[in-house]
């Protein structure tokens, strides 16, 4: 579903600090004179919302004073923000605070490998024996060609008892008292480790999404991942168990609120992860060994995770996405059975025939508890042919045995739909104007719901005949037959473009009228390449249209993969191979698959988003030779 709302460029937080860290030097150099040496004990780090020092160049630097109970240093954290994206920030431990001579550690870290500009906690590891209780000077410089800000963060309201930290302004004559003191800890261990309760340095990048991940605790509980905490994190394979930079787990135990930080090995993180692999092992995860299968692997869980008790389907775990479309549930339910996992997949068409407006249609999404629509966005008549279509997906994968009963009680909403999509096509035979998936209308018909009420309307008349409903299985091939003579008409002089006038330009959905949706017409093989080569964005990935209405900036994934599943479904397998590559490699770093990416290829909006999950799902089972089904051509 294409959500109109802007893409974040940066987080309020990160643009805050560089902002502030324009004037840092200025500011930390206008100090009164230095604070007398106190003992600072260990866990009495200091807050980080003040940029006190720029530490980008030769003439600038900062020091930090403090003591320790430990008789070695392993490593220290300092909270930084860096507008520059290479360099090193320099760290040593020194005894006397001007002379290098005396450090005792010695250590940098490299800006680039950080992610470029960002901010937040930065580890460096630190390797030195020191005395127990003696005062030590923790010293950092940056050094980057750039002309751009390193800025050491602290606070200007000194906790009491602790000593102040010192700036090194070459232009004002030296050491000057910073006016607070600096963000660090030394041989940081437990909660204070970055991941756990602060964020490691987060590139600027990561921040263009509003969600990382999903942590999930298999009965229906569910808390996002923010980007912040995601930074040198990684699921433990085969569950959405997270493992933190610090080798300890974040997990979200049953029945709790929030996550927990845990040790490794947790019983009740493992407990967690088993039962999450008895799950992927009770289906099929398609894929080649390496990032199809573990794409597949993540999709799953995370659609799972997705997935409600009741059978809704979150679009994403965030606000305005966290609602259940009739479409993307549509998807995740043919995703869910064609992997096996017949439970889930029944479950959601269940939710969407109880949540069927009386007149046959949907609204264009509910609130997940199923209670009705979150607002008064209009209702997209192309769920009338997501259903069914989703439907006889489910139909012929699903177990033989009771497959027949439990189509007979999904039956009355499947006939009402189809029914309601007969009686609404006009005398060209095509629908009326509807918002498409773009959730934005249109003043003539649109592919995006032509096509998918095609596909809608042979899979109820098939559906029909296992059934023995054979008259209305004549009635709705009669619907079909008249709706796809008139898309012929209409839609494919223009390439099957957006909308039957032909004046809104292409758009992704031509890959609707292609298997495993409909059988695909003649001419659709050209229509199909020239509008991948139009839609095309330089990152390599889809805008969803052409329309000279809209100005497309991000690729979005949902519209790139169409492709991939289009061209896989029919055959067309080094086509749907490069497009899944290049789809799956727009992972982040937990190996989620976000909704966009922007200009810069960095993922955004949300992550990960369920039709893009269930849409890789479907491309890798056709990859994998077991082919994908469409629904025969409904003929009375």
């Amino acid at each position: 579903m294409m959500r109109t709302r802007s893409v974040l460029a940066a987080t309020a937080l990160l643009t805050t600090l560089l902002h502030a860290a324009d004037g840092a030097a200025a500011a930390a150099g206008a100090g009164g004179p230095a604070a007398p040496a106190r003992r600072a004990a260990p866990d009495r780090q200091a807050g980080h919302a003040t940029a006190l020092a720029s530490i980008g160049d030769s003439g600038n630097a900062g020091a930090q004073e403090f003591t320790t109970a430990a008789g070695r240093l392993n490593r220290v954290s300092l909270y930084l923000s860096s507008g520059a994206a290479t360099g090193r920030v320099r760290v040593q431990v020194r005894a006397v605070r001007d002379d290098p001579g005396s450090a005792v550690a010695d250590a940098a870290v490299d800006l680039a490998s950080l992610g470029g500009p960002g901010a937040g906690w930065v580890e460096v590891p630190l390797g030195a024996s020191v005395r127990p209780g003696a005062r030590y000077w923790l010293f950092a410089q940056a050094t980057t060609a750039e002309d751009k800000p390193v800025v050491w963060y602290g606070t200007r309201g000194d906790a009491a008892g602790t000593p102040g930290g010192v700036l090194y302004d070459g232009a004002r004559g030296g050491w000057r008292a910073s006016g607070g003191r600096f963000a660090f800890y030394v041989n940081p261990s437990g909660t204070e480790r970055c991941g756990e309760t602060e964020p490691c340095y987060v590139p600027a990048g990561m921040k263009t999404a509003r969600t990382a991940g999903l942590l999930a605790d298999g009965a229906g509980a569910v808390e996002a991942v923010d980007p912040a905490f995601a930074v040198g994190a990684r699921y433990v394979p085969g569950s959405n168990v997270l493992e933190l930079p610090s080798g300890r787990w974040r997990y979200l135990p049953k029945g709790a609120a929030k996550s927990r930080v845990v040790a490794a090995d947790d019983p009740g993180a493992l407990a967690q992860i088993a039962e999450s692999r008895r799950w992927l092992d009770a289906g099929t995860v398609p894929g080649a060994p390496g990032a199809r299968h573990e794409g597949a692997e993540r999709a799953l869980l995370s659609m799972r995770a997705l997935l409600r008790p009741n059978g809704a389907f979150a679009a994403a775990w965030y606000p305005f996405w966290d609602f259940s479309w009739p479409r993307d549930s549509s998807f995740a339910a043919a995703a869910f059975a064609h992997t096996g996992h017949d439970e889930e997949a029944y479950r959601i068409l269940r939710y969407n025939a109880r949540t069927q407006r009386a007149n046959g249609t949907w609204e264009a999404r509910t609130r997940l508890d199923g209670s009705g629509p979150p607002d008064d966005r209009q209702w997209q008549l192309d769920a009338n042919g997501w259903v069914p279509w989703a439907a006889w997906q489910w139909y012929r994968s699903a177990p033989a045995a009771g497959r027949a009963e439990r189509l007979r009680q999904l039956y009355p909403a499947l006939a009402k739909a189809a029914d309601f999509t007969a009686g609404s096509l006009d005398a060209d035979g095509l629908p009326p104007a509807s918002p498409d998936y773009w959730e934005l209308p249109t003043s003539t018909a649109n592919i995006g719901t032509a096509a998918p009420l095609l596909a809608g309307l042979n899979a109820a008349a098939d559906l029909a005949g296992e059934l023995g409903r054979q008259e209305d299985a004549g009635r709705w091939a009669g619907a079909a037959e008249r709706l796809e003579a008139g898309i012929a008409r209409r839609f494919a002089p223009h390439g099957y473009g957006r909308t039957a006038d032909g004046r809104h330009g292409r758009d992704s959905a031509v890959a609707f009228m292609a298997p495993p949706f409909n059988t695909a017409p003649a001419g659709l093989s050209r229509a199909l390449d020239e509008t991948y080569q139009e839609l095309r964005r330089p990152n390599g990935g889809l805008m969803p249209g052409s329309d000279p209405g809209m100005r497309w900036n991000a690729s979005w994934t949902a519209s790139t993969s169409f492709f991939a599943l289009a061209w896989t479904a029919s055959g067309a397998y080094a086509k749907g191979d490069a497009v899944l590559d290049w789809v799956l490699a727009q992972r982040n770093v937990l190996g989620e698959l976000p909704e966009t990416v922007d200009t810069q290829g960095r993922p955004s909006a949300v992550v990960p988003l369920g039709w893009t999950d269930s849409l890789v799902l479907l491309t890798l089972v056709g990859q994998e030779g077991r082919g994908l089904p469409t629904p025969p051509k409904a003929r009375r």
